[in-house]
């Protein structure tokens, strides 16, 4: 049976091209054809045209192809090729580098009253009684403190 298969080849090829227009595609429907014609050998009957057997492989082949184009259309909007294949683990490290620098940037009263309240989670009375300056100072460095960190980050006030 290889015999008369690689007989076939040439005139697959001119018919893959038919089917798909372009040669690097029609190289690859015919090895997909091949392939298929190989794994299916047990079907075959001999003694039968192995050329239409091939030819309808070939055509089959090709339209599941096409159904499958259809189905999945890569680059679309919800494409599965869009989403990245492990996390961006370091984006968020950078920012956090530069929240760092933001914060150390601060001035001291406004850095002391954030760190406190923001990123150790102290309440108001706590930090105001810690910093030893009333509580309406301490919502009042918070404040300020967040509208310079915003705008060292780029953000928004």
């Amino acid at each position: 049976m290889s015999d008369d298969v690689l007989s076939h080849i040439p005139a697959l090829r001119l018919f893959a091209r038919s089917l798909t227009g372009r040669y690097g595609d029609a190289d690859d429907l015919v090895q997909d054809t091949l392939v298929r014609a190989i794994a299916s050998a047990a079907s075959y009957t001999a003694g039968t045209n192995m050329r239409a057997w091939l030819f309808t492989i070939m055509r089959n082949c090709f339209y599941n192809n096409r159904v499958k184009l259809v189905r999945e259309q890569p680059g679309a909007e919800n494409c599965v090729s869009d989403t990245p294949s492990t996390p961006d683990s370091q984006y968020w490290h950078m920012r956090g580098r530069e929240v760092e620098a933001a914060l150390m940037g601060l001035p001291q009263a406004y850095r002391e009253a954030v760190v406190l309240v923001l990123v150790t989670g102290e309440s108001y009375q706590s930090a105001s009684e810690i910093l030893q300056v009333d509580i309406g100072t301490i919502k009042s460095r918070i404040s300020r403190g967040r509208k310079l960190l915003q705008t060292a980050l780029g953000e928004e006030v």
